[in-house]
């Protein structure tokens, strides 16, 4: 890409006008930091008179194990120095059990053989150990008590899982966990998963879910609209050591009644 721009006599700030981003982010492109999306890599084509090149090597470049549409906030969060994460429903995917995990997936794809669902269960796992990497980023992580209630897979695994979580966020000092009460009544980010990374050499990214679809969020406005809301969920949360004790109580209510006959 740096070897077309050159060609064309074209500074980063110049080829990022025409395609509508920032100088910065041709930077990050040419360096291998960031993956252009497809439209970008499409304009880039077009503008560069380079056929369909920048499109192939993109298509290439965002081959992942995870669904398309979270490929790239994946992979940004393997260099993110920080994330913070807000799940109303469900226990984020860096800290979920193998039985949660599962319980989940095979909820999401209930058709799917038992092949498929053991390789997208190991792919989370796998994503799981970047909390054990010598520099983990800092995690803060916001549920909302609803994913505590509800027992996905049973109350034996909801219960493994939410010990799971108490001990990540009372042993991992990089892992802070605050649950929002159902008494926080509405808030910014109520029906929607969102995750903001930081990073050392970069400007911050977002990464907003919802079922089978998801959205990598670059633009600087949007990104700074979404930590906004953020910080509010967070300032109407629980403090950290307040979750924790409505964490394990919860545990132990799902653990009650897994052995009720």
């Amino acid at each position: 890409m740096r070897r077309l721009r050159e060609a064309a006599g074209l500074s980063q700030n110049e080829l990022g006008e025409r395609v509508f981003c920032s100088g910065t982010y041709i930077g990050l492109f040419e360096a291998a930091e960031r993956r252009p999306q497809a439209e970008i890599s499409r304009a880039l084509d077009e503008l560069l008179g380079s056929g369909e090149h920048l499109q192939r090597l993109c298509r290439l470049a965002r081959t992942s194990k995870v669904a398309g549409y979270f490929a790239d906030a994946a992979e940004l969060q393997q260099r993110a120095v920080s994330i913070a994460e807000y799940s109303s429903m469900v226990i984020p995917g860096l800290l979920q059990t193998e039985s949660y995990a599962r319980a989940l997936t095979r909820a999401a794809h209930p058709y799917s053989s038992g092949e498929i669902i053991d390789g997208h269960v190991r792919t989370r796992m796998e994503r799981g150990s970047l909390l054990d990497s010598p520099t983990p980023p800092v995690l803060w992580v916001i549920v909302h008590e609803a994913a505590l209630r509800v027992p996905v897979g049973g109350d034996a695994v909801i219960a493994e899982q939410l010990d799971h979580l108490h001990t990540q966020g009372s042993t991992r000092p990089r892992v802070v966990i605050q649950v929002l009460p159902f008494s926080a009544g509405a808030n910014p980010l109520l029906d929607t998963a969102v995750t903001l990374m930081h990073f050392a050499d970069a400007p911050p990214a977002a990464y907003t879910e919802s079922a089978y679809s998801g959205e990598l969020v670059e633009d600087t406005a949007l990104v700074e609209h979404i930590s906004s809301a953020y910080d509010l969920a967070r300032a109407s949360a629980l403090s950290p050591e307040a979750s924790l004790s409505l964490i394990r109580s919860a545990a132990k209510g799902h653990a009650t009644d897994a052995h009720l006959p």
